[in-house]
């Protein structure tokens, strides 16, 4: 199924190469909540993400003809996301992409519970998933970047390599350290909380 999307959007992208008018339409449609997710994730800020959702709609129309349609879509529409993000990081706040993330920043928690789920269910899933995202924002975005990627986006490693324009042996590294960051700060959380 994933395969089918994937082969799609490539087709897609091959077609808004030669101008096609709906194919632009076609991959909008199918990247908005994830592209979307991503620059969230990555910049903590809906209206710097709204802008740089469409900025890079508007690099992708700009560089159509630069996309090599041998390659997967996917990857390269997330790296010129990740570059959009990363420029309006380094204007924000110098050296962002290693710090944490500022306290208190606000961060979407999506919360997915099932219509038969009692009121403690709900309650205890909102509780982990508001740890899980307070644990994140702590991360920096390099770390927040690689587990977005991988865990929401179900980009593979090599991709992952592709978006953020690092070698595959650094963003394992990156992943690793962000896991065991990750793991740290939720059990710091649960033993404050004790």
């Amino acid at each position: 199924m994933a395969w089918e999307r994937t082969a799609a959007a490539d087709e897609d992208a091959a077609l808004l190469k030669r101008r096609h008018p709906e194919a632009l339409n076609a991959l909008v449609t199918r990247y908005q909540h994830r592209l979307y997710r991503y620059l969230r994730r990555l910049v903590g800020d809906g209206a710097a993400a709204d802008d740089l959702y469409q900025q890079t709609w508007l690099r992708v129309l700009d560089q159509a003809g630069r996309y090599d349609a041998r390659r997967a879509f996917e990857p390269w529409l997330f790296a010129i996301a990740h570059n959009l993000a990363v420029d309006h990081l380094r204007r924000k706040r110098p050296g962002s992409l290693h710090e944490p993330a500022a306290p208190g920043a606000p961060a979407p928690v999506e919360i997915l519970a099932a219509p038969d789920d009692g009121a403690l269910e709900r309650y205890l899933a909102g509780e982990r998933a508001a740890a899980l995202q307070a644990a994140l924002d702590e991360l920096p975005a390099s770390y927040r970047e690689v587990l977005t990627l991988r865990f929401e986006q179900d980009m593979k490693l090599e991709e992952i390599a592709q978006v953020a324009g690092a070698p595959l042996p650094t963003v394992k590294s990156r992943m690793r350290r962000a896991l065991i960051e990750l793991r740290s700060r939720l059990e710091r959380g649960m033993r404050e909380q004790q």
